[in-house]
């Protein structure tokens, strides 16, 4: 995890100061409707057994998927300052998968810091999970009302926000690929998003000799072709049958959108990576 945190801050030191406000209100914002919808799901009985219910009949895949759907979020704010600007994938979440997501999230860290909150019967456990997230939150709370937004960028909202991130990564990397966590992990092929594709401009061929290396055949001069945002040219024709298998460029490897959620999460991590490393 420390590898992860690492990285993500690494990333965020290439942001302006008026950036990195911008940021930081945006994750204060969204931290806070996170806490006081989790303070509404453990202040009631009826709602949290539901949800709790609802998180029994769900499969590992589909709490994978839920986990992943939360971090795609978290690395979207993250990242809209470190990428040019394209069609994301929606990371909209239905308030039942909102519920689910964040009291699976609290067992997780229960499990780790407090487990013995959890060897309680099923009915202690909305009592102890409630008092742990009150102790939680009144650390917190004094913090996001005394500190400026920059100071507590550093300490009280940024850092906690990207440990929060850096768990997530780990947990859908571990319940994905049956093993530990890490930066760097592979998810697999996924087509480019259909929007992504859509937005792709057509320029004219100006000089010649250009091969598309695709065909491995010249693109002649004044031909309409497609032109990705790394700025490598490729024949219409050859190069959305390759999108249509997988969000790479064919010449350096560089993504586009995905309407798939791990491969988006694969293309925002990328996209921290690459930015740190210009630190």
């Amino acid at each position: 995890m420390e590898e992860t945190t690492s990285t993500i801050m690494a990333a965020l030191s290439t942001l302006t100061p008026s950036q990195l406000t911008d940021l930081t209100n945006s994750i204060l914002s969204s931290t806070r409707r996170h806490h006081l919808r989790l303070t509404f799901l453990l202040s009631s009985p009826t709602l949290f057994s539901l949800t709790l219910h609802h998180l029994h009949t769900l499969s590992l895949s589909q709490k994978t998927l839920l986990i992943a759907r939360h971090l795609l979020s978290s690395l979207h704010h993250l990242t809209r300052h470190l990428q040019p600007a394209s069609p994301p994938l929606s990371t909209a979440i239905r308030e039942r998968e909102l519920d689910a997501v964040l009291l699976l999230l609290l067992f997780c860290e229960t499990h780790n810091h407090n487990p013995e909150a959890l060897e309680a019967p099923f009915s202690d456990w909305r009592l102890n999970l409630s008092k742990l997230f009150s102790d939680t939150l009144l650390t917190l709370s004094s913090s996001y009302s005394s500190a400026p937004v920059i100071g507590a960028c550093k300490g009280t909202i940024l850092i906690p926000f990207v440990e929060r991130v850096s768990r997530c990564w780990r947990l859908v990397g571990a319940m994905n690929c049956g093993g530990g966590g890490g930066g760097g992990k592979e998810f697999g092929e996924v087509a480019a998003s259909a929007a992504a594709v859509v937005a792709l401009p057509a320029v004219e061929v100006a000089v010649g000799g250009r091969e598309c290396v695709i065909c491995k055949e010249e693109m002649r001069v004044g031909r309409d072709v497609c032109e990705l945002p790394c700025q490598h040219l490729f024949h219409w024709m050859c190069i959305l049958p390759w999108l249509g298998k997988r969000n790479t460029c064919p010449c350096c490897r560089f993504r586009l959108p995905s309407d798939d959620v791990f491969g988006e999460i694969q293309r925002l991590w990328e996209v921290l990576v690459k930015s740190g490393a210009k630190e």
